[in-house]
């Protein structure tokens, strides 16, 4: 009888543990069609919008394709070859890196200095936050517009102003040498507010224990407080802004097609204006198509660059 019951005993421990198991696989398998059920959707979406679109441009790129032709034929990395061995697109490149190298830094330090500004202020701090972050928010095409006449040669502003004064006026956006920092003034002035903005949010997250800790410790001057307390810890503001503005500035497109059309010469021209021209204007689609890839690859790098660079320098709460 003890045998009978104890095998009777295993036999139902057995079954017990068997459908366990199969609980266990079903929850996991109910688990797993919700996350794929909640994600699918926007995986979907990001591979129709995203992916697919970035290989028929890696795909376009290998071919001789025109806009609007009925046939293609493959020509291998020739599209490639020709990007960089034509002068303007070198002269576009430089002018994109040279515009990043302005617009960047200048963003940052000024927004960082205006952000400060504000906080130390005692009212009206609502209006100013405002007023700067006024551009970001406003149509860039009615902006650049309104850059156009202030920058007219004989009636903009700016020239009347500088005539007023006795110094002396220029053709800004028509000259080889004030074109490229006129375009990195005005990409300044657009990202300024938003840097600003991130910036604000930045300093009213530290503590004001780190500020007694500091006075304590005797850094009590604005100078001490803004190297000890103030900048390690806006590290990650610092970082995404850096990141965002320097994506931000490389898309640069607007200004460049409203206000110089890349003149004089190739004095202004931006990569995505070289990307716009030729595959919209001249129609050599797989030309362009290996310019946005290129521009897609230089992106990704400095990103990626910048990223890794700065995060080592980050201080994290």
């Amino acid at each position: 009888m003890s045998l009978t019951a104890s095998t009777t005993a295993g036999h139902a421990a057995a079954l017990a543990a068997g459908g366990a198991q199969k609980a266990l696989r079903r929850h996991r398998l109910a688990e797993t069609f919700t996350a794929w059920s909640l994600a699918g959707p926007a995986l979907i979406c990001l591979v129709i919008l995203f992916f697919l679109p970035v290989f028929a441009v890696f795909a376009i790129a290998l071919t001789d394709w025109q806009f609007g032709a009925n046939s293609m034929s493959f020509v291998g990395i020739a599209n490639f070859k020709e990007v960089f061995s034509d002068e303007g697109f070198r002269a576009s490149f430089v002018n994109t890196i040279v515009y990043v190298a302005i617009v960047v830094p200048g963003t940052i330090v000024l927004g960082l200095v205006i952000a400060l500004l504000i906080e130390s202020g005692k009212s009206c701090r609502a209006f100013y936050r405002a007023i700067h972050f006024l551009p970001f928010m406003a149509t860039l095409t009615a902006m650049a517009i309104a850059w156009e006449a202030l920058l007219h040669p004989t009636i903009g502003l700016v020239n009347q102003t500088l005539a007023s004064l006795g110094l002396p006026t220029a053709n800004w956006l028509r000259d080889e040498g004030t074109v490229l920092p006129v375009l990195a003034v005005i990409g300044i002035w657009q990202n300024l507010g938003y840097a600003m903005v991130l910036f604000l949010a930045g300093l009213k997250s530290i503590p004001q224990d780190l500020y007694d800790a500091a006075d304590i410790d005797g850094a009590d001057l604005w100078l001490d407080r803004l190297r000890t307390v103030t900048l390690p810890m806006l590290g990650p503001v610092t970082m995404f802004v850096f990141i965002v503005v320097a994506l931000k500035a490389f898309e640069t497109f607007d200004t460049v097609q409203i206000l110089t059309q890349g003149g004089p010469g190739h004095a202004s021209e931006m990569l995505l204006f070289t990307l716009y021209r030729e595959s919209f204007q001249y129609l050599r689609t797989g030309y362009g198509a290996s310019v946005a890839v290129i521009f897609l690859v230089i992106v990704v790098l400095l990103t990626l660059i910048q990223a890794r660079v700065m995060d080592k320098k980050v201080h994290y709460q």
